[in-house]
């Protein structure tokens, strides 16, 4: 009875944080990264430097056939793509992940040939594989 006539409402509810996700998509807010040149590696002083002005020029640097699977009409474009409109476009989990993936490390200036990598090879042999002459377990 005594709380009945106090408002805990709107104090309460500032308090509480939201556990809820917004319907925004944050990706066509964030402004497109102008296009770079990078060095070459200082590994391998002998190597071209890599000019990528282009989001072709971008998907032929990450590899993985990635030039193939997005189409995108400009620079500007491509950077406010979602994974929502590549998986429109058809693209597998894999190839969406590693694309968004590799477009935040670029936003952020790393060298593509840094972080860009083949995929992981699929598993052949499964559970453990005991070699004659030892007893299990080892």
């Amino acid at each position: 009875m005594l709380l009945a006539g106090a408002s805990f409402g709107p104090r309460l509810s500032t308090s509480v944080p939201r556990l809820t996700r917004t319907i925004v998509n944050r990706t066509a807010l964030r402004p497109a990264p102008p296009p770079r040149a990078f060095p070459p590696p200082p590994d391998k002083p002998n190597a071209l430097p890599l000019n990528i002005s282009t989001p072709q020029e971008f998907l032929k640097s990450i590899g993985r056939s990635s030039e193939g699977k997005v189409e995108p009409e400009s620079w500007e474009a491509f950077w406010k793509t979602s994974g929502h409109d590549m998986r429109k476009a058809g693209l597998a989990v894999r190839d969406r992940r590693y694309i968004l993936w590799c477009m935040e490390k670029y936003r952020l200036g790393l060298d593509p040939r840094e972080f860009a990598h083949e995929p992981k090879p699929k598993k052949t042999v499964r559970g453990y594989v005991v070699s004659p002459g030892t007893s299990w377990p080892i």
